[in-house]
């Protein structure tokens, strides 16, 4: 590839200034150049190399007003910025009309957090300025400090009025859509701009994304489609279009898309995994056992491919593998709940109580307090015989869930078979407040309780108040 004339310059500019440091003669730049130097350096974290470079174009270009602007960033980035207020304010007085000096004088007001400031003085560089984009954008970006979204949104779409190629300010102007739930206007202001700009595979992929947010999928995929069309290479762009494949049901073409992610870069545990999903939607086991497996190889700390795993396994009803790779995950991070309670299910599915109650409580422990988590584990308790600790639990249970009847049908009924009638009253009277159908609870759990003819008596008299 050739080199422009104008970069072959700047790298002849860089190769004599980094001979002359090597060698100490001293060579001479013109300030512009010394300013490309510092720049260069500053852009790839050498900041050494950038200060050595200041001091030497200072020394041959005192009154270089673009050198002492560069050494005004450097101070502002060194966060010395007494001293690079004092330094502007010299230029100032010698060049009024600069619009550099106010956007760093900006600059300086934002890192004091004084924004609206900095906005006025950004609105002066306004006037002198040739680069308007470049002071939009920055508008912008103090009206997000201030979370001022709306205002933010103006100046970015005024940045991109300014320059259409300007792809971080189209990100945010997205953003600012977004944030200010205006999805839809979003949407027609991509449509427009790309009416004037449509080769940017950027503003395509950000109008499939919004598509795909309102869930209107067909356009998703057509917006998406655009930008593979225009970049072949665009990763983001196929993984949203499986996406929205899948929400279409459409798992064949989904497949597709994510294979070409993997074509395009490593293959990641998030594609891996939804081509498994995709090949269990078609029936076709074989191959989603094959991308779960591939999925926690990738990444076994991911915890959504080891339940994908023994979730599909649990549907197969074939609960001693599942069981297995449960085992696997949870010798991986045995503190996570969504582990333990699927732990918890499979063997109470295979009548393991013990080992369920066992499950259900590291759930709980690790901070699983779902209403079906609790009920589950309360459950067992009671049919392993453990009455008070399944009122402790329930107890526990309701301090999330304080009008939750099923969980005052399960007091009323564990108390009723304590003996302990004046609490089991109080808790049936809440149950039946609370919801009077669902009586048929202690029915079906309660059995001796529900036979009882202070019970049924109890419930017919609620049922005429």
């Amino acid at each position: 590839m050739q080199l422009s004339e104008e970069e072959e310059e700047y790298n002849l500019s860089l190769s004599k200034f980094e001979s002359m440091l090597k060698t100490n003669k001293v060579l001479f730049f013109d300030s512009e150049e010394f300013e490309e130097i510092i720049l260069h350096y500053l852009d790839i974290g050498k900041a050494s190399l950038a200060k050595k470079a200041l001091k030497l174009g200072l020394e041959q270009h005192p009154k270089s007003t673009g050198l002492k602007l560069v050494h005004v960033e450097m101070l502002v980035y060194d966060d010395k910025l007494d001293v690079a207020e004092k330094l502007l304010n010299e230029l100032y007085a010698i060049e009024p009309t600069n619009e550099e000096i106010y956007i760093q004088k900006a600059n300086i007001y934002s890192k004091r957090d004084n924004h609206e400031k900095a906005v006025e003085l950004l609105q002066i560089a306004l006037q002198y300025t040739d680069d308007f984009a470049d002071v939009y954008n920055l508008i912008g970006m103090e009206y997000l400090f201030m979370d001022n979204l709306e205002m933010a949104k103006e100046s970015f779409i005024k940045c991109l009025e300014e320059d259409y190629e300007d792809q971080s300010a189209l990100y945010n102007v997205v953003y600012c859509f977004e944030f200010l739930d205006q999805n839809q206007e979003a949407i027609t202001y991509l449509n427009k701009y790309i009416d004037k700009n449509p080769y940017s595979e950027i503003a395509w992929h950000q109008l499939g994304r919004l598509h795909y947010g309102v869930k209107e999928y067909e356009s998703s995929i057509r917006a998406f489609d655009y930008a593979t069309l225009i970049d072949d290479e665009f990763l983001g762009a196929f993984m949203e279009r499986a996406k929205a494949f899948e929400r279409l049901k459409k798992y064949e073409e989904a497949i597709q898309s994510y294979n070409r992610t993997i074509e395009l870069d490593d293959a990641t545990s998030y594609a891996l995994l939804r081509i498994g999903k995709c090949y269990e939607k078609l029936g076709n086991k074989v191959q989603a056992l094959k991308y779960f497996n591939k999925t926690v190889h990738e990444d076994p700390l991911l915890d959504k491919g080891w339940i994908a795993i023994t979730d599909f396994y649990v549907r197969q009803k074939k609960f001693q593998k599942a069981l297995f790779f449960v085992n696997k995950a949870l010798a991986i991070d045995n503190q996570n709940r969504m582990y333990w309670k699927r732990f918890a299910s499979i063997n109470k599915q295979m009548n393991l109580f013990e080992e369920a109650e066992f499950g259900y409580r590291k759930a709980v422990e690790f901070g699983d307090y779902q209403l079906d988590t609790w009920l589950f584990w309360t459950d067992i308790l009671q049919f392993l015989g453990e009455f008070d600790s399944a009122i402790q639990t329930l107890l526990q249970a309701s301090e999330y869930f304080p009008e939750e009847n099923e969980v005052e049908y399960r007091l009323a009924g564990l108390y009723f078979m304590l003996q302990e009638n004046t609490k089991a009253k109080f808790h049936l009277s809440n149950a039946l407040r609370l919801n009077f159908e669902n009586y048929i609870i202690l029915e079906d759990l309660f059995p001796v309780v529900w036979t009882r003819k202070m019970v049924q008596n109890y419930i017919a008299k609620q049922t005429k108040l």
